[in-house]
């Protein structure tokens, strides 16, 4: 789409290309331009035309255009151009077909070409969405399917507009310039063609001048701040006197708020960049002017001026040298020296990401936390000035591999230190109650060095086992703090002994004790739930059998002559004090207390007996029948020791019964069934308490039992024989 002020009709032009099949496509559309050409002026470079991007694909069918997506035929590539479409008065639209290999400038002329524009070579592509880039050689390829591109100024002619409108005599357009050029020196292309020109020495001078409005310098200073931003021009480059006039903005009583925040901001990037531009705004800023600006309660100037006000320990000259000792060691480079200071510091960077800090550009920062702070340092040099060779090996192994695959050594070292201190309590003060007591500190000399120097090498090695990836690092680091604990669990004696004893409890083992220790807490779990929940749930089945016996149960009486003709019911109060019992009929469901005519106060039972030890029972030895027997069962009551003589109605009647009579003797239930409620009462509530039930709502009353259905069809009738 043609975005163009002062037009009727829109035209509307489509690019479509991608590298991998070598050709672009650009369609046009002919419309009818009313007023003033837009491409007259050079004012209207900005703008002039909107390009849609779309991936084409080619099929086997060749020569025919798609707007569509179409999966081409590996096997036949498609052919390097399109032909163009001939224009017509019926046909309105035209092809203009390009290769992908030609250059840009060849691709931009012919799209100029497309549409009368002279000088092709004062336009570029440039992305109209999100991050206004322009299309350069470099990043061509990375052009995705939709993308929207924009034909505008060159980044060279604009770069030399910018330039000129900001020496111009009208501050009005220096405003303009000086606040275009904030917004596009984000792209790294206009601002090599800037720097080019010496326009970040021209900023520098309106600095150090300050002659110009808050505005003007405000987008000065943001203006500056973005070209330094890509690294181009060292900061180590500026003049004292440019420190000190950003100094003095931020030391200004009454400075305006955002010329504080932009003077923050570079002065953030200094101390960064460089440890005497550290100390030369150390003694710039004072202690009082920061702690003004945390007063003034905007969270940008907070955040900078708390990190101003940090102890930068890691700026230290002297750990610097150390972490470039530690990148020597590994990376010897021969032809360091002979770089320039730009090509250099890109060198550093990329050496200092491959030894593993998250912070490439100043690897000290990564130092800062503590624990373990400068002490993973001093473990880091001391490994690689004893054990160069494995420090080497290290570091070299890990670079070979796929990003994602590596083991970083500096991210490791700073975590296995910090592993190394919270299992041996470096830092703490002592403890009284202390218990822990390790021999290998008294057989070795620099037991902690040594330990780092056998650990960092134990995590390589588990690293591999484990096929980790950058993902995996805190899964790795607890499998080796697994493995360090567990081997001065042994309590070892000498360093040699650890060092085999950990490299023996390899990834594989860990996960064998693991699996054993979770078996054996499965195991224990329940035995020791069960152990508690048996008191609450032996309650339960006593006043469950207590209840039983308050409703009564019928007996009936066996005669001499062996017939079972006589019934007779027996209860106990609700009071649990009497035991009621009497004759009864046969249609008699449940006598009332009042009923039975007969009692016998429970503080009277002297005993409870069972099967042939029954006085009715032996009445009768040898003539009763092993069923009779396990019925059987009998209390004994009064000094003359009468006794209440019982034949349960069936097995699970004894069991309640007797278990309910030794309840009210005091003693323990031992009959079958309660052994088997017992057991099925604890699994069931083992299972509920192990449940998860976190955020899960429990009501607080039973749900309602649904309705029966009106039909059981869907039961399974049994009866029937299976064909």
């Amino acid at each position: 789409m043609i975005s163009v002020s002062g037009l009727n009709r829109i035209p509307c032009s489509t690019i479509t290309f991608h590298p991998s099949l070598e050709k672009v496509s650009l369609k046009r559309e002919r419309t009818r331009i009313t007023g003033r050409h837009p491409f007259s002026s050079p004012d209207a470079l900005n703008n002039i035309l909107i390009l849609f991007v779309f991936l084409i694909r080619n099929s086997r069918k060749k020569k025919k255009h798609c707007s569509q997506p179409i999966v081409p035929a590996r096997k036949n590539p498609p052919p390097d151009t399109f032909p163009p479409a001939r224009a017509s008065r019926l046909n309105p639209f035209h092809w203009l077909a390009f290769s992908a290999k030609k250059p840009l400038s060849a691709v931009i002329k012919e799209v100029c070409d497309g549409w009368n524009l002279p000088g092709p070579d004062n336009y570029a592509l440039q992305y109209a969405d999100g991050v206004q880039t322009y299309i350069t050689e470099s990043n061509r390829l990375d052009i995705k399917n939709g993308c929207i591109l924009r034909l505008t100024k060159a980044p060279g002619r604009c770069a030399e507009d910018l330039y000129k409108g900001i020496q111009s005599s009208d501050s009005g357009v220096r405003c303009d310039s000086l606040k275009e050029l904030a917004k596009v020196s984000t792209d790294v292309t206009f601002a090599q063609e800037f720097i080019s020109r010496d326009g970040h020495l021209l900023l520098v001078k309106i600095v150090e001048d300050a002659n110009e409005s808050n505005v003007i310098m405000t987008h000065t200073l943001s203006g500056f701040m973005e070209l330094m931003d890509h690294g181009i021009v060292s900061w180590e480059n500026l003049s004292s006197v440019f420190i000190k006039k950003i100094a003095s903005f931020v030391n200004a009583k009454l400075t305006d708020a955002s010329i504080q925040q932009v003077s923050l901001d570079i002065l953030e990037s200094m101390v960064l960049s460089s440890h005497s531009l550290f100390l030369e705004v150390k003694q710039e800023i004072t202690m009082e002017r920061l702690i003004a600006h945390l007063q003034q309660h905007l969270w940008p100037i907070e955040f900078i001026c708390v990190f101003l006000l940090t102890p930068m320990d890691c700026y230290s000259q002297e750990q610097r040298d150390i972490l470039h000792n530690l990148r020597l060691a590994a990376f010897e480079t021969e032809t360091e020296n002979s770089l320039n200071h730009e090509r250099r510091r890109s060198l550093c960077a990329k050496e200092f990401k491959k030894l593993g800090f998250s912070n490439n550009s100043n690897p000290g920062q990564d130092l800062v936390r503590t624990p373990p702070g400068l002490l993973a340092l001093d473990t880091m040099c001391y490994f690689a000035a004893r054990y160069t060779d494995a420090y080497s090996r290290f570091v070299l192994e890990n670079s070979s591999r796929e990003d994602k695959h590596e083991c970083p050594f500096g991210r490791s070292s700073i975590q296995l230190t910090l592993i190394l201190c919270e299992i041996l309590r470096i830092g703490e003060p002592p403890s009284e109650t202390g218990s822990d007591y390790h021999p290998v500190f008294f057989s070795q000399d620099r037991l902690m060095e040594e330990l780092f120097c056998v650990c960092i090498q134990l995590i390589n090695k588990t690293w591999k086992e484990m096929r980790a990836t950058q993902e995996d690092f805190d899964k790795v680091m607890q499998v080796v703090r697994e493995q360090i604990t567990r081997t001065l669990s042994s309590k070892p004696t000498s360093l040699e002994l650890f060092k085999n004893k950990v490299n023996a409890l390899n990834y594989s083992e860990i996960l064998k004790l693991r699996q054993t220790e979770r078996r054996n807490a499965r195991d224990f779990l329940p035995s020791e739930l069960k152990e508690r929940l048996k008191p609450e749930l032996l309650e339960l089945i006593r006043q469950q059998r207590l209840n039983r016996l308050c409703q009564g149960t019928m007996f009936r009486k066996i005669s001499s002559r062996r017939r079972q003709d006589k019934l007779w019911y027996c209860r106990l109060s609700p009071n649990h004090k009497m035991l009621h019992y009497g004759d009864a009929e046969e249609d008699t469901d449940s006598p009332t207390i009042e009923a039975l005519q007969k009692k016998i106060p429970v503080a009277d039972i002297k005993g409870l007996l069972t099967g042939k030890d029954c006085p009715h029972m032996k009445e009768h030895k040898g003539k009763q029948n092993k069923e009779i027997l396990d019925l059987a069962f009998s209390i004994t009551y009064d000094v003359e020791e009468d006794s209440l003589n019982f034949i349960a109605p069936s097995r699970t009647d004894f069991c309640l019964w007797t278990d309910g009579l030794s309840v009210l003797l005091g003693r323990d239930m031992t009959s079958e069934s309660m052994r088997s409620e017992l057991e099925i009462l604890l699994s069931m509530e083992i299972k509920l308490r192990l449940l998860d039930l976190e955020n899960v709502t429990i009501p607080e009353s039973a749900p309602a039992v649904p309705k029966p259905p009106s039909n059981y069809n869907f039961c399974y009738d049994f009866s029937q024989t299976e064909q």
